[in-house]
């Protein structure tokens, strides 16, 4: 079971996820509250320093503003991490680890802040196992 309540506010089964302007809306399924809240430190991860959690692909439903949507891709091109074109903020990606789920912006959820989760976690991205070569060494583009 995830995390049901942050800071007095109820994970619905059905979440409100938005951008910071409001142009990008998306629904999340939730009926496990927050699952995985994490962080993690590869390239990307760092600089938008998010806490993200997971849902499954058919976990997400695009309720306004796909217009509005960009693709950003690099390195092995299989995480597709989406942000909005007018704000810039970062909603949702496609995970490399695990392509069949989405990790979404937790401080996008309609009225979560997510500094009021405590003890999140930081995964190891900089050494991520699809970054190895068929040797074992870590890859040189990273």
């Amino acid at each position: 079971m995830g995390i049901q309540q942050v800071g007095g506010v109820t994970i619905q089964a059905k979440h409100r996820l938005e951008c910071h302007c409001g142009c990008v809306v998306l629904e999340l399924e939730l009926p496990e509250g927050i699952v995985n809240p994490r962080r993690c430190d590869c390239s990307i991860c760092r600089r938008k320093g998010a806490i993200v959690a997971s849902v499954s692909l058919d976990g997400i439903r695009i309720v306004q503003g796909e217009e509005y949507l960009r693709l950003y891709q690099f390195n092995t091109l299989v995480a597709k991490h989406y942000f909005c074109s007018v704000c810039g903020i970062y909603t949702h990606h496609q995970r490399r680890s695990f392509p069949d789920q989405y990790g979404y912006n937790v401080g996008c959820l309609e009225g979560v802040n997510p500094f009021l989760i405590p003890d999140v976690p930081v995964n190891d991205g900089v050494h991520h196992p699809a970054d190895r070569t068929p040797s074992g060494a870590p890859d040189a583009k990273n």
